[in-house]
């Protein structure tokens, strides 16, 4: 009886493998056992579950190849090396070099960010903030906290920087030339300046990208 039951696992191992993905419904029939005896083989094969539909996919540790952030799609079905979605979206804010908003997110995951981003707004590990109107998750682990937020800023100006046009660039330029010192607000507020569709943002990324300002605040809105 052992020696079937070897043969029926060692059967199904090769039909999993051979199909991809599965359900748990589907790994009982094939061994014809319980559901509680397939959820102990899922474990005892250190099976992957998937991220969406409602976590109903397995598939076998040697299936996934897994991409740069650790990522496996089959189809529609979705798979993390990092476990479920909860602990997927940790992880790649962890590993952000500035944090991510949660359409980068949903970007990444490839789910929509309104169908999960909601429960994350307060999850441990985690704290947002938001940046040009858009919220950002970072780590809230202190120093690298920190440095993302400073490398959000940074790519936030530089990114703002590239937008700005040839003739706007030289208005900036003669506004900081023809007055010494002179503030990103009080650039916006000079006339020929405020005739033009420049934002805060633009100019104080303008300045920014270019070393025109000794220190940024952090940009918070």
């Amino acid at each position: 009886m052992r020696r079937l039951s070897q043969e029926k696992a060692e059967a199904a191992l090769n039909h999993f493998e051979e199909i991809k993905i599965f359900k748990i419904g589907d790994l009982a029939s094939r061994l014809k056992c319980s559901i509680p005896t397939a959820r102990l083989k899922l474990k005892n094969w250190n099976t992957f579950t998937s991220y969406n539909q409602n976590g109903r996919f397995y598939s076998l540790p040697q299936v996934p190849v897994f991409n740069q952030h650790g990522l496996w799609r089959y189809e529609d079905i979705a798979f993390s090396k990092y476990g479920n979605l909860k602990k997927t979206i940790i992880h790649l804010v962890m590993v952000s070099s500035a944090g991510l908003s949660g359409r980068e997110l949903g970007d990444l995951v490839g789910l929509s960010p309104q169908s999960f981003m909601h429960h994350f707004s307060k999850c441990p590990g985690l704290c947002r903030e938001k940046y040009n109107g858009v919220f950002v998750y970072f780590v809230d682990e202190p120093d690298l906290h920190e440095r993302q937020r400073r490398q959000r800023q940074t790519d936030l100006y530089r990114t703002a920087a590239t937008a700005i046009s040839d003739s706007e660039s030289v208005m900036i330029l003669v506004a900081i030339i023809s007055h010494h010192g002179i503030s990103a607000d009080d650039i916006l507020a000079m006339p020929e300046i405020k005739k033009s569709k420049l934002t805060m943002l633009a100019v104080q990324g303008f300045m920014e990208h270019h070393g025109l300002v000794k220190k940024n605040p952090i940009l918070k809105h």
